[in-house]
């Protein structure tokens, strides 16, 4: 009986056990609440790293080996994560609440993150998926269009960083925002493999920027890269290859039109026809320049969490040729993350961000746009490149002298490391203190070597001819390093209907840079020959002391600040914010203002939360916005230390036999010297329509820069000094809309767009009649930042009567075919005084639009962008020292009396056609298509048979097309804060072919 008894007792508790342990395979459907499917949301097992799926199109899972008594987590983007414990049932079909994004969202912001719907100023956030498969090697050129209030200038050279202003330029002293990595201070970030952003916050309002003191004024982009995510262990592989190509050429005359168009001018010239003997080619140098280049970009990351620990790595490769042939990218990066929970309030982590990077021997177009097609490319005899006629050989070597004998000559080895370890203690419930010490290190290197260059020349004799006296190389180092420490306190509480989230804390900054370089030549025949060997492209090979060059430079800075931010709402109705930073900084030391205040204030009304707004269902959410502050610029237009001159050479003095050279300061300083302040406001409304298909924000922002750190002229006699005068206004509009939608169950589509526009006027500077000049670029009082100043043409002399009938040029003698400038100032003659605003580098405004389709499985985006209203300057065209080809144009010129009206006569010698003038600007308005990608997403339940976990492959095609009215290659020309828009060649902008896949596992 006992033994019976005991027995069965045994197989009760084995079943027991039995039941607790028992497997089963869970399924079900996951839906919203209009009841359409959600397609890819997660849903894992609690406690089970490596248990979990996503929903398939039809919005189906399946988990198998699910323990009876485990709980599933359901997650989506915009929706809540919710959890729902089995209870041994194998069916469990779940509708997900959303989370709407403008209320929930949390975006980073200074020192911390906050729920977007308690702010109250303008900031956009790019997630990892849109940039994540544009081959861009720098994350930056992939948000062109995509912003409002970001203008983006784009470079078609690989590894060169984008020019990125935020609402227009600032400063005559400079205008790149602050850039923010995980919290660290820095000045690019093309040390980022693009695979290992997580996102990237737009900071554009006072409210959100004077947090950042004196280096918010040009706004701030910050940057959270990749981490560990809880509860899943998983590997990604992304990977892709393309290739490039220039389609968009300088439309140049062929040898035929050359002869033609260069006989005419001798003859205008009084000489008689060249003799093409020996110049009969007919070879077009870009052909002979460009390639097609190859590219690749691979990334490899994982990604481990467990009960305390979390850990991210992640492996990057790019390589890029260029669109040159010898021009070649190699980048290598590395991200790792990792953080350790000690208790339920310790946290510690790391994060460090690091690159190697060899980049291209860069190569410029200008010969290629100027030397003669007449002339070949090789000499077939001796195997030599070709010299160029004697009418420009002088002036332009062949232009395959750079990518062939001089190809690969420039190496440089670029290393940066960047990171921080942190600690983070939750001092109470709703107060937590967060420490965080960051270090940017930062190495580069470079050798370059320039050979003995050897050409065939018909004119000389034997035909060899050495076109450089020596052979050369050069060496440079430099290193740079950044160390930052954060101490920040963050409270969190909601008292009732009351909500306060307070920040503050105490922050430094310290910064030194160092450079050597070095210089060494030899004749031909003295010392060892260096040749290709790059293993001898050292300075020590040539001990030549009369040939040494050498150089370098330094610096050190530090800032310190306290900062306090808050964040308050009522019945998420009613939103208020406050900043205020104190800058401590030793650059303005020597004159006493080294503290500097900065500060906003914001409010936010969410009218969509009032009771009158309830009644009505168009309008889902309505929040009114706007913000005032005073923000800083720390730019100082070069000068590491614009509190100290520095001693020159000033005048001598003879005593007695002797002359004794003088040394005097470049400047005098103003003793009340300071940072320059920017005060900004805006306001606006952001409003979500139609159940959240339609959002729409636009906004007005005013920015005005005061106390302008300029030079002023000293008066005869006496040396410049450096003031803070005069003030840039920046203000207009932007508009940011988007709608998507569903067409039936297969169906999806989206459109957003959007709009800035751009008002740039130097309010005052040191007088009206005070210009900085730069070329044909000026900053003048009264006009846009960066003009382009010159002469108005009215048109072409036509005849003697023309000119007698026209007002008198005195700026030059005329003849027919000249240039006839306008009376701008209506004296009845043409003189200096004529001169005025001929062009504005500035657009009125720039504009995105993107499309994005989606039918089951396939998804299909096209991004657009453009720029209207703004001047190019063409500066590559024409000389006065050497004859170059021909645009095209110039076969429309005057060539008598009523051939053209625009075009002057062929006769550099000349000179009133080559002052500067309304004949050489352009149009600088354009429309792109910027990208255009077609995807497919692999169903989960067939790469569950093969243990996959996602499959996504795509094509892309980058800059497939531009619509542009100027005649060099790309209408995107950039330049300094005070010389923009100013076409010297450039670069041509390649269309990009790409194909890729991101997959997981």
């Amino acid at each position: 009986m006992k033994r019976n008894l005991l027995i069965t007792c045994v197989m009760l508790l084995f079943a027991v056990v039995s039941m607790a342990q028992n497997k089963i395979t869970v399924s079900g459907v996951v839906t919203d609440k209009t009841g359409e499917t959600v397609i890819g949301a997660s849903v894992r097992v609690k406690g089970q790293e490596n248990m979990g799926t996503i929903t398939d199109i039809d919005g189906k899972y399946q988990i198998l080996g699910v323990p009876a008594n485990a709980t599933l987590i359901f997650s989506y983007i915009g929706m809540k994560e919710q959890e729902v414990a089995l209870n041994g049932r194998s069916t469990v079909n779940l509708m997900m609440e959303e989370d709407s994004q403008l209320i929930e969202e949390v975006v980073v912001v200074g020192y911390g993150s906050a729920k977007k719907r308690d702010l109250t100023g303008s900031i956009v956030t790019v997630k990892a998926a849109e940039i994540a498969s544009k081959p861009s090697t720098n994350p930056l050129a992939s948000i062109q269009g995509k912003v409002a209030g970001v203008q983006v200038i784009n470079t078609g050279r690989a590894g060169q960083d984008p020019e990125i202003r935020v609402r227009g330029t600032n400063s005559i002293n400079g205008y790149t925002p602050l850039y923010v990595v995980d919290g660290l201070f820095t000045d690019n970030i093309n040390y980022l493999n693009t695979a290992d952003i997580e996102s990237m916050e737009i900071l554009k309002d006072p409210s959100s920027l004077a947090i950042f003191g004196v280096r918010g004024a040009n706004g701030v982009i910050i940057i959270t890269t990749k981490k560990a995510k809880e509860g899943k262990t998983q590997v990604s592989i992304n990977g892709s290859v393309g290739w490039k190509k220039v389609t968009d050429r300088v439309s140049l005359t062929n040898a035929e039109q050359f002869k033609m168009l260069y006989n005419e001018q001798r003859m205008n010239q009084g000489g008689d026809p060249y003799d093409y003997t020996v110049w009969n080619a007919d070879t077009d140098w870009q052909d002979e320049m460009f390639q097609t280049g190859f590219l690749t970009n691979n990334t490899v990351s994982i990604t481990a969490s467990g009960d305390r620990s979390k850990f991210y790595l992640g492996l990057g490769y790019v390589m890029e040729e260029g669109s040159i042939k010898s021009e070649k990218l190699n980048k290598f990066t590395v991200n790792l993350h990792s953080e350790h929970k000690v208790t339920d309030f310790l946290r510690f982590g790391f994060q460090v961000n690091g690159v190697r990077a060899l980049y291209p021997d860069a190569k410029g177009v200008g010969s290629a746009l100027k030397a003669a097609p007449i002339a070949p490319v090789y000499d077939a005899e001796s195997g030599l490149l070709h010299t160029l006629p004697d009418f420009q050989r002088a002036q332009v070597w062949n232009p395959m002298i750079e990518p062939v004998l001089k190809g690969a000559h420039n190496k440089s080895a670029n290393y940066r490391m960047a990171g921080n370890i942190y600690g983070e203690l939750d001092l109470m419930k709703n107060l937590t203190f967060k420490a965080t010490f960051s270090l940017d290190y930062a190495s580069s290197q470079s050798r370059s070597y320039s050979p003995l260059i050897y050409v065939y020349n018909p004119d000389v004799e034997g035909g060899k001819e050495r076109l450089t006296d020596k052979e050369s190389i050069s060496q440079s180092k430099s290193t740079s390093m950044a160390a930052q420490s954060d101490y920040v306190l963050t409270y969190i509480n909601q008292f009732g209907d009351h909500g306060l989230t307070l920040t503050a804390g105490l922050t430094t900054n310290y910064n030194e840079y160092s450079d050597l370089s070095g210089g060494r030549s030899q004749l031909p025949g003295y010392g060892v020959p260096i040749g290709e060997d790059i293993d001898k492209w050292w300075i020590t090979m040539i001990d030549d002391a009369t040939s040494a060059t050498n150089g370098g430079s330094q610096y050190k800075r530090f800032t310190m600040s306290y900062l306090f931010r808050a964040l308050y709402n009522y019945k998420n109705r009613y939103l208020l914010n406050a900043s205020y930073r104190r800058d401590g900084s030793s650059v303005f030391k020597r004159t006493g203002n080294t503290w500097d205040n900065f500060y906003s204030f914001g409010a936010g009304w969410v009218m969509s939360e009032e009771a009158f707004m309830k009644k009505q269902n168009v309008i889902d959410y309505l929040k009114l916005k706007g913000s005032w502050g005073v923000l800083g610029s720390q730019n100082t237009g070069g000068s590491r230390y614009p509190a100290y001159p520095n001693i020159t050479s000033s005048g001598s003095a003879v005593f007695g036999d002797n002359v004794i050279a003088g040394k005097g300061p470049d400047k005098l300083i103003s003793q009340t010297l300071g940072w320059e302040r920017n005060y900004s406001w805006e306001v606006g409304f952001d409003m979500h329509l139609l159940d959240g298909r339609m959002q729409i924000s636009p906004v007005y922002y005013n920015k005005t820069t005061k106390d302008l750190l300029t030079s002023v002229p000293g008066l005869s006699g006496t040396v410049p000094a450096l003031q803070n005068t005069g003030e840039i206004r920046n203000r207009g509009f932007e508009l940011a809309a988007s709608w998507s939608d569903k067409i039936g169950e297969n169906w999806r589509y989206g459109v957003s767009a959007n709009l800035t526009t751009i008002d740039n006027e130097v309010v005052s500077l040191i007088s009206k009649d005070y210009s900085i000049i730069n070329g044909v670029s000026r900053v003048s009082e009264g006009y846009p930042i960066g003009y382009f100043y010159g002469y108005k043409v009215a048109g072409v002399y036509q005849n003697e009567t023309d000119i007698e009938t026209s007002a008198p040029n005195q700026v030059a003698s005329v003849k027919p075919g000249d240039l006839k400038f306008a009376d701008v100032n209506g004296d009845g003659i043409i003189s200096e005084k004529d001169r005025t605003m001929i062009g504005n580098p500035t657009p009125d405004f720039t504009y995105g639009f993107s499309v994005n389709l989606g039918y089951k499985n396939f998804d299909l985006s096209v991004d657009m962008m453009g720029v209207y209203g703004n001047e190019v300057y063409r500066n590559w065209d024409s000389s006065a020292y050497a004859q170059f080809n021909y645009r095209t144009g110039h076969l429309n010129r005057w060539h008598g009396e009523g051939t053209s009206n625009w075009d002057p006569i062929l006769d550099p010698s000349r000179s009133v056609n080559l002052e500067a003038s309304s004949y050489y600007v352009e149009d600088g308005s354009f429309f792109r298509i910027r990208n255009i990608e077609l995807g497919y997403t692999f169903d989960p339940r067939l790469l569950n048979r093969i243990k996959l976990q996602s499959l996504r492959i795509y094509g892309n095609v980058q800059n497939p097309k531009t619509w542009s009215r100027n005649t060099g290659y790309t209408p995107e020309v950039g330049g300094s804060a005070t010389a923009f828009g100013v076409d010297g060649g450039g670069y041509p902008m390649p269309v990009v072919y790409t194909l890729g896949f991101n997959l997981s596992f």
